[in-house]
């Protein structure tokens, strides 16, 4: 290591969250690891999902079959039926599921459990697990994987140099101005080989106070669970020690979305590609075109909690 010339960035290097799982580039290529390495005849993955977890099936011609969920984010399915050599995915919803998981994890053998929305959640033992780490951090890219027994054989480290314009352009100009950076970011993450995480990545993430994040993304939650509870449709308590990625909000009344970001207040929309493979009037359909996933995360104080609430009251 070089001693002397000039600075770089001034990070900390404290422990990372997951350090003791392989670290990747992205979630999808996590997933698709797990799949070249069981060799799965088929799979069995939840309507409600992000389409580009199907890349990795459809690269490796793995068949695979889409289930409903249920109101409380959980799976209508027969799990008797299911064959040795078949594997089940399990989404950790909004970082809210992980007393159902971890109840799967004992009794549903091939589990594999994207964490993708569930950082800080702990993997179960000899359970395959991925995590997504941009989902909760500003990092351009990243993933943690626990799989049992891997021994990984890194196929190159990957780079992460030019994946900052989002990130810094929110900083430097605004999030309207950086969202376009901020698309094609995602964009390029959608088709990377399998790498290993890159270096910068790896610093951010050993840079970040994990005990400070996760008390605050737990206030947030409960401040705005204990002011608009009674206005929401959907009734979802994290596990005991569950730290939630966002507060799932269904209002009875439409339009709220727009609303919300026209008062500055951006929230997303999972997922486009559920309504290509789902019947207008299911619950899936529901999630993706009335679900407001309301922000809790670190940047944000009671103030900004608050703010979401009287927009919310005023509109509901």
């Amino acid at each position: 290591m070089a001693i002397g010339g000039y600075f770089e960035l001034e990070l900390r290097s404290e422990q990372e969250f997951h350090s003791s799982a392989v670290r990747l580039n992205t979630g999808c290529n996590a997933f698709e690891i797990i799949l070249r390495r069981k060799n799965f005849s088929k799979v069995y993955l939840p309507r409600y999902i992000c389409g580009s977890m199907l890349r990795p099936l459809d690269k490796l011609n793995i068949s695979y079959q889409f289930y409903p969920i249920d109101w409380k984010l959980e799976p209508v399915f027969e799990f008797a039926g299911l064959m040795d050599n078949e594997a089940f995915v399990i989404i950790n919803y909004f970082g809210l599921k992980d007393d159902f998981v971890n109840e799967l994890s004992k009794n549903v053998p091939n589990l594999i459990v994207d964490n993708a929305q569930s950082f800080f959640s702990k993997p179960n033992p000899g359970v395959e697990t991925f995590y997504s780490p941009r989902k909760f951090f500003g990092v351009p890219d990243g993933a943690y994987l626990y799989s049992n027994n891997l021994i990984f054989d890194p196929m190159g480290k990957d780079r992460s140099i030019d994946r900052f314009a989002h990130l810094l352009g929110r900083i430097e100009y605004s999030p309207e101005d950086a969202y376009n950076d901020y698309l094609k970011n995602e964009l390029e993450l959608d088709n990377l080989p399998i790498r290993e995480m890159s270096n910068i990545t790896k610093r951010l993430l050993m840079n970040i106070d994990y005990r400070g994040v996760a008390a605050r993304r737990a206030e947030n939650y409960l401040i705005l669970e204990n002011a608009l509870s009674s206005l929401n449709l959907l009734s979802l308590k994290p596990g005991r020690h569950q730290i939630p990625m966002v507060y799932p909000f269904l209002p009875e009344k439409s339009g709220l979305r727009e609303k919300l970001i026209d008062e500055g207040i951006f929230v997303a929309r999972y997922w486009e590609g559920v309504m290509e493979r789902t019947e207008e009037n299911s619950i899936e359909s529901k999630f993706t075109n009335s679900l407001i996933p309301l922000p809790i995360d670190q940047r944000y104080q009671r103030i900004d909690m608050e703010k979401i609430i009287d927009t919310i009251i005023k509109i509901c």
